[in-house]
């Protein structure tokens, strides 16, 4: 590296300034939402329907709205909880720890508030780790795990969030970037470029927007450090679903057949003419799926 890099970077800080997190309500919350203060944190959360828990995870820089319709197909014979995780759609953006145990942490509290203690865990891209840190945490207290294009390895972590790592580099990189090219990022969430409307991208920009966002992506994105938590994967013995779309560019399947590998009680379904977002661009066989691998508790 230049000598020179950090000192530049550093002094582009100060000219830019560093972005803010944002505790308090973020504006613009759907009528209706529920919250819970959760060790300081306000979480937007849903809970519906009854029967064995299920838990629903979003992945960086979403929201608990990627599993409506997930969320609704599987309230028919489930009790279905999803949150927006800390940082995250209209949950607070405070100061604080982003990591996936954090996250976890603050998922168990949640449920811990709503009297849950057996759940199934669902969890998308990064939210996968969140998920499985969840598992690690209480595995006694989780039946089941399902992935969609999981983000569990330090290998993963492409370059621009190891650079964000460095102090002052990631004020810089997150306040001059992290909201350039939107419309090219969720191109390369879906194979399939139907999915790319100007509907979606707006909504994504409008996401990226809010208060303290900037913020709380680049904590969440600095607390992505997989090289230790990885060597505990083959200690999770429950159950494991992976639903991967052959053609995901985020995620690419090589991770999930390694993943495959290293879970004891793990089967992967690939998806073909799918990329990162199974529940949106291969809805219906992969709810399937998933509801199939749910029932399996009553069998």
């Amino acid at each position: 590296m230049n000598p020179w890099f950090p000192a530049a970077m550093l002094a582009t800080a100060m000219l830019t300034g560093c972005p803010r997190f944002h505790a308090g309500p973020v504006p613009g919350a759907p009528a209706g939402s529920t919250f819970a203060t959760v060790d300081g944190v306000r979480l937007r959360y849903i809970d519906r329907g009854q029967g064995p828990t299920v838990v629903l995870i979003h992945g960086f820089s979403s929201s608990l709205d990627i599993w409506t319709d997930v969320a609704e197909k599987l309230a028919a014979h489930h009790r279905v909880i999803a949150l927006d995780l800390k940082g995250f759609g209209y949950s607070g953006r405070p100061e604080g720890d982003y990591s996936p145990p954090a996250q976890a942490d603050l998922v168990w509290k949640l449920l811990d508030q709503r009297g849950v203690d057996d759940i199934a865990v669902v969890g998308h891209s990064w939210g996968a780790s969140v998920a499985l840190a969840m598992v690690l945490e209480r595995p006694r207290k989780v039946r089941r795990v399902a992935l969609y294009s999981a983000y569990v390895y330090e290998d993963q972590v492409p370059s621009f969030l190891r650079w964000a790592r460095v102090g002052g580099i990631g004020e810089v990189l997150f306040s001059l970037y992290y909201r350039q090219r939107l419309a090219d990022r969720v191109a390369l969430a879906y194979h399939d470029t139907s999915y790319v409307t100007a509907d979606r991208i707006a909504r994504v920009e409008h996401e990226f927007g809010r208060p303290g966002a900037t913020a709380a992506a680049l904590a969440a994105a600095r607390g992505q450090r997989y090289e230790d938590v990885e060597r505990r994967y083959p200690t999770i013995d429950q159950p494991v679903l992976l639903l991967w779309g052959e053609n995901d560019r985020v995620t690419p399947i090589a991770f999930a057949q390694r993943l495959v590998r290293e879970l004891p009680d793990a089967h992967l379904m690939e998806i073909a003419g799918c990329g990162h977002i199974p529940m949106i661009e291969a809805a219906r066989p992969t709810t399937r799926a998933l509801a199939r691998f749910l029932a399996e508790d009553a069998e």
